[in-house]
This record gives C-alpha cells, sequence and structure tokens, in this order.
C-alpha cells in the first residue's frame, strides 16, 4: 500500500513482517503507559498531520481513528521513534479511557506479581 508518509521517515523504521510497527501510547503529562497498537507508514502519517492516533486493526484489517467511535479521543502531542526506530512512542492528552474494556489504561488490571 502507498502511503504519504515522510520517505526519509519511512527508510528509517524497522517494520515486522506484516509490515506494522508497535506503537505505544503514553499520556504526555504523567508519563502513563495506555495502550499499544499497531501502526504501518499510512497510519503514522495520518497520527502526524491529523493530530489524532491512528492504527492498524490486525483483527479487522483496517485504520481506526482512537475515539471515533468511543469518543475516547488521543490528541497527539509528540511522536518519537526508539533508538533502532522498530517502536513508536506517541504521547498523548487522552480523553476518556485508552482501553476496549472501558478502563484508563490496558495495563492496570492484570498486573503480575513480581519477586523481590
Amino acid at each position: 500500500m502507498s502511503s504519504n508518509l515522510d520517505p526519509a521517515i519511512s527508510a528509517r523504521l524497522k517494520r515486522g513482517p506484516d509490515g506494522l510497527v508497535p506503537a505505544i501510547a503514553q499520556q504526555y503529562d504523567t508519563g502513563e503507559v495506555l495502550m499499544l497498537g499497531w501502526m504501518d507508514d499510512e497510519a503514522l502519517h495520518r497520527t502526524l498531520t491529523t493530530g489524532r492516533c491512528t492504527y492498524w486493526s490486525r483483527s479487522r484489517q483496517e485504520y481506526w481513528v482512537k475515539g471515533d467511535t468511543s469518543g475516547h479521543v488521543q490528541h497527539v502531542r509528540s511522536v518519537a521513534l526508539d533508538c533502532d526506530a522498530d517502536t513508536v512512542l506517541v504521547k498523548v492528552d487522552q480523553v476518556g479511557a485508552a482501553c476496549h474494556t472501558g478502563a484508563r489504561t490496558c495495563f492496570d488490571a492484570d498486573v503480575l506479581p513480581v519477586s523481590e
């Protein structure tokens, strides 16, 4: 699929075999990790240019803009690649729940025990 993503950014991305990179959404002011989604070049382009997080749904095989159906919008504050360019960090201002279960974050319901 063709994309309007800046070719210089596209050339840096290290994608999985499915053409996707993981995208971590983090609350910009608290550092709270909200969720993990997946992006291809076009989803990243849309995220960078619209100010709203766009992800690729692996199950539905389509793009989805966070909040279009739920109202739980992610307003993009910044986007960064990690040092290997194989993960995207999107700092957002999350409106409402980030998780599809209705929870604020996808990472607070199943905390595993850690030995000390």
